[in-house]
């Protein structure tokens, strides 16, 4: 059997990847699927499984020597392997579950290449590693971040490590944040490729270093790429000592966050 995958580039392969994840994402949507428990309030379901399973199946066609770090299978391949694929087969479990199509597919090559799809919108957005684009209806279109919609999206969900200096919902309750921007809440990282793609103005979340996270990968580096500011939640830059994440559209709508969050950090603190 000729290997479909083993010719595409690594943006190909990620493609690929979230298109055969997002199939089983949408086969699956609506049915009565078990919950296999995780801990501290999260589940993982048939959908997850799968999904990954499928994903894992083209990476290992595509790059049989490359590792991969997946949501729920974890670790696999040579420790020692230069390559990296960090795999988050369905983000947004709880929204699917629920019956809620706010999902997205992530899969990233650490420091390169990436995609998110939308399963249910048939949207996959996508990355080289220096530019990002967005693929729909067999056409590509250039990814445009701005910050025109206003609308912010704030992760809500814990865990909250820069508590009680930093919550991202005191931001909600700020006048300033009110007079500039509308929050929204969609409860996955589908809202960072929105951010990338201009139907967001922004995205905030807590947290440690998540430049190596398989939630979030894929969308940090569809941001990179397109030109979006990408910091910590303390204006630093991503990496290991990385505090949450703060993706603007541009530097005004990055700058007008940073001083919101400064200055609810000074009210907490003060």
């Amino acid at each position: 059997m000729i290997n479909s995958y083993a010719d595409l580039d690594d943006a190909g392969v990620a493609t690929a990847a979230v298109r055969a994840g997002a199939e089983v994402v949408r086969t699956l949507y609506g049915r009565r699927l078990a919950r296999m428990d995780k801990g501290a309030g999260d589940f993982a379901t048939a959908a997850d499984v799968e999904a990954e399973e499928a994903i894992l199946g083209v990476i290992r066609a595509a790059r049989p020597d490359d590792a991969v770090l997946g949501e729920e299978a974890g670790r696999q391949g040579a420790a020692e392997a230069a390559r990296q694929w960090l795999v988050d087969p369905l983000c947004g479990t709880l929204n699917y579950a629920v019956g809620s199509m706010l999902v997205a597919v992530n899969v990233a090559l650490r420091g390169s290449a990436a995609a998110v799809a939308d399963p249910f919108s048939d949207e996959i957005f996508c990355t080289d590693g220096e530019t990002a684009w967005v693929r729909h209806d067999g056409a590509d279109v250039p990814l445009a971040p701005t910050a025109a919609t206003r609308l912010v999206d704030v992760n809500l969900d814990p865990p909250f490590p820069n508590a009680p200096g930093f919550r991202a919902v005191d931001l909600l309750a700020q006048h300033r944040f009110v007079e500039h921007f509308r929050p929204r809440v969609v409860s996955t990282t589908l809202a960072l490729a929105w951010v990338a793609a201009g139907k967001r103005a922004a995205y905030v979340t807590d947290g440690g270093d998540l430049s190596g996270s398989v939630h979030f990968a894929a969308g940090i580096a569809l941001c990179q790429a397109a030109g979006c500011v990408v910091t910590g939640i303390d204006g630093g830059p991503i990496g290991p000592a990385g505090r949450g994440l703060v993706v603007a559209a541009d530097g005004e709508t990055h700058q007008l966050l940073m001083s919101m969050i400064v200055h609810g950090r000074r009210r907490t603190t003060g």
